[in-house]
């Protein structure tokens, strides 16, 4: 195999939509983890450095960007292979924009790279999905699928990781808001009921089918009529400091939708334009500010091209 020294990028991801939960994301741009690749002296996959370390193990088998790396090299039968990684780790642990998801599609993608191509992204994602199940314990591709292909991504299947590629509607934007407190993937999930009611069922299917519905038409209007949330965030809400306060904020700026990020605590606005964004983002930072909880703020295109190497 030609072996490309590389640098790769995996970005940030919004999981669920409000209206998808584990079966829906979308990229967003700037914000992501990067990897470099490169022909190690030793047998196996080694980390060198992981900038931003915190608790962040060296062992490949415990660090989800290593272990992205190390499914694909198993998938590829090289595991003896003397390669090295140094881990830029951009993102911050626990936040709902999918870190860990970021980190694992790194992992894959980079070797998938350094190696010039040798695998479709099919099996990428597979190994990248794999990895990911080590930070959380569970097995969904709705922050690792989008920060691999890009854009919106439907789920349709999880099990078997079959993934469908949404158009994007021209012009939208993304507003993530981080409030600095920690809420663990685990106790997020474990708040959950294992039971849905069937009228929230029915509505709920209905707004996610309108949902993509409106990509492929680009009727923004049926899609702000669609992000509502039934099931998830009512459940979630409490975890997550003045919510609703922020929610109202950004429904009265002219938001499209407003709900959680991934597992939270971030928070997502789905914006129409760039002025409506940058007016959600400038009060978000002004309400938390106001109410002494120290927070960052993400406004973004809708990431198109999901990783990639520099």
């Amino acid at each position: 195999m030609k072996k490309v020294p590389c640098k790769c990028f995996a970005p940030a991801t919004v999981a669920n939509v409000a209206v998808g939960y584990d079966v829906l994301g979308f990229a967003i741009e700037e914000l992501g983890d990067e990897v470099i690749i490169r022909e190690g002296k030793e047998k196996g996959l080694k980390i060198n450095t992981i900038r931003n370390r915190g608790k962040l193990s060296y062992d490949p088998t415990k660090n989800v960007a290593g272990y992205g790396a190390l499914k694909m090299m198993q998938h590829l039968g090289i595991e003896d292979m003397p390669i090295e990684m140094d881990l830029n780790k951009n993102m911050p642990i626990g936040t709902g924009m999918g870190s860990s998801a970021s980190s694992a599609v790194a992992g894959a993608f980079g070797i998938n790279a350094f190696l010039d191509w040798p695998c479709k992204y099919h099996e990428v994602l597979r190994c990248a999905t794999e990895a990911e199940q080590l930070a959380d314990g569970s097995w969904h591709a709705d922050n690792v699928a989008p920060s691999l292909y890009g854009g919106f991504v439907l789920i349709r299947d999880n099990e078997s990781l079959d993934v469908v590629g949404l158009p994007t509607i021209p012009g939208l934007r993304a507003v993530v808001i981080y409030p600095h407190i920690k809420l663990l993937t685990k106790d997020s999930r474990d708040i959950l009921s294992d039971k849905v009611e069937l009228d929230q069922h029915i509505k709920q299917s209905g707004n996610l089918a309108a949902f993509v519905a409106a990509m492929y038409k680009s009727d923004i209007e049926l899609l702000g009529r669609s992000i509502e949330d039934l099931i998830i965030e009512p459940q979630r809400a409490q975890l997550i400091p003045h919510f609703y306060d922020m929610k109202e904020l950004a429904m009265t700026e002219g938001a499209l939708g407003f709900s959680i990020s991934g597992a939270g605590p971030s928070m997502f606005a789905l914006c129409a334009n760039s002025v409506i964004a940058d007016n959600i983002e400038e009060g978000a930072r002004r309400l938390f500010k106001d109410r002494g909880v120290q927070v960052t703020t993400y406004n973004s295109k809708i990431n198109l091209e999901g990783a990639k190497k520099y």
